[in-house]
């Protein structure tokens, strides 16, 4: 079948056709190997035959033609996500999206930006710049990862502080999709329906565009506050995340895992580290919180986009890679802590001392300031990772497991009927992305 498939699509216009042995091992990876227990899983997974469209037209043409041979197809990004969300499970076509990069529409009256699927996040908030508008929500990985990749796969990130999550309503507003269907279509979904979507690995509809809403653009200011005592760390990025200050990001790093960051970030001098991206007009009143808790305040100045050396590529996930690239015994946890979050924290470091270090990110949930946690977890084996996690639920902790490869184990544990549903009108034979969405299993 693949054969067959393969002539079919060597004479489909825009489409670039990768099928030597090193490109269908390239693009049959992710950032999977973050996870001891993935990496056994995923690490021998091979896809048959890599494509990139350039059109629209082209995408259309795969569906057609993988619908046709009933070959499973998996759409990839820029390969920047740590679960196996690229991953093609049962081989078939692994697509590449980054061809399809147009910014479409954007309207200067509200900021909603139509753009299509493969454009990076960076090149689109410098286009959105210089219209004094910004993205509202990045990865850590802003710099390379795609904005369809970033929806389909992540979740929160930078910004999470003030916009919460990917899924929370009024981030997305409509989508281009291609259905597998017998009869493959294009369609455009209002705000609605797209959200059985967002954050589906792409295992219930090809997303082409998407139109999302923007903020009005800040010149973020980074600051760098240091704590001798952990208590007074937590104590205060909660009274900063709950001030009357506008904040892009506010990120707590435990001294053990300063001390391995780049040399760059500064020295640790023994201290815990809270690491902040502050409105101008917030600094002051940062500063005043922080001498207040008998910190070290230390403002480094505007952000510097072009260096690659700023605060943002301190948090979120780069700070498992800054982690991992010192020591690859390293993995790590993603949970939201319950409150009073010092407590579980502590419990959970009398139990398991320096084999879990605390990574502490601000965020918003429903509205509420609350504190997510991507702690580092030194691997020793399966058994001990799982009574780890099962000690975080214990102590009220919900779990978002980065070493489960389907949608749900990933996310709450539950299955979204809407996104079954969803699989099952655009993608009825169950050809996209196969083996991720447990509700469809």
């Amino acid at each position: 079948m693949i054969e067959l498939l393969r002539d079919e699509l060597a004479n489909t216009p825009n489409l670039e056709i990768l099928d030597s042995t090193p490109d269908r091992k390239r693009f049959s990876r992710d950032f999977f190997d973050y996870s001891p227990v993935l990496k056994k899983k995923l690490d021998k997974c091979l896809a048959d035959l890599v494509v990139r469209p350039f059109t629209v037209d082209a995408v259309f043409s795969v569906a057609c033609f993988c619908k046709k041979y009933s070959v499973p197809l998996t759409l990839r990004g820029a390969g920047t996500g740590n679960y196996g969300q690229s991953v093609p499970l049962e081989g078939g076509v692994v697509m590449l999206m980054g061809g399809l990069q147009k910014i479409r529409y954007f309207d200067k009256s509200n900021g909603l930006v139509t753009v299509e699927t493969g454009c990076l996040l960076k090149n689109l908030d410098i286009e959105l710049r210089k219209y004094g508008r910004q993205l509202r929500l990045l990865p850590s990985t802003w710099r390379s990862a795609s904005v369809g990749g970033f929806l389909a796969g992540g979740s929160g990130g930078i910004g999470s502080i003030r916009w919460g999550f990917l899924r929370d309503p009024g981030h997305l507003l409509g989508l281009e999709v291609i259905t597998v269907q017998d009869s493959p279509k294009k369609l455009q979904l209002d705000a609605t329906s797209a959200e059985a979507l967002n954050h589906a690995y792409g295992t219930n509809g090809i997303i082409t565009a998407l139109t999302l809403s923007t903020a009005p653009s800040v010149e973020w200011q980074e600051v760098v506050i240091d704590c001798k005592m952990w208590s007074e760390a937590v104590s205060l990025v909660q009274a900063i995340s709950r001030s009357a200050v506008d904040l892009y990001l506010c990120t707590l790093l435990e001294k053990e895992v300063v001390e391995k960051l780049p040399h760059w970030c500064g020295k640790p001098a023994g201290h815990h580290r809270i690491l902040l991206l502050v409105a101008p007009d917030g600094v002051s009143t940062i500063q005043r919180i922080a001498n207040s808790f008998a910190s070290e305040f230390n403002l480094l100045g505007a952000e510097d986009f072009k260096s690659g050396n700023g605060l943002r590529e301190l948090s979120w996930n780069h700070t498992t890679l800054h982690m991992r690239c010192a020591d690859s015994g390293w993995t790590y946890l993603q949970m939201l802590l319950p409150q009073p979050e010092i407590e579980a924290m502590d419990v959970l470091k009398a139990r398991w001392g320096n084999e879990i270090l605390w990574h502490v990110e601000a965020v918003r949930q429903y509205g509420i300031q609350r504190l997510a946690a991507l702690p580092l977890v030194r691997w020793k084996d399966n058994k001990s990772l799982e009574l780890l996690m099962e000690h975080c639920k214990e102590v009220g902790a919900v779990i978002f497991n980065p070493h489960a490869i389907t949608v749900e184990d990933g996310g709450l544990g539950v299955v979204d009927g809407e996104q079954v549903e969803a699989k099952k009108k655009f993608d009825p034979q169950g050809l996209l992305n196969p083996g991720k969405l447990k509700g469809w299993l």
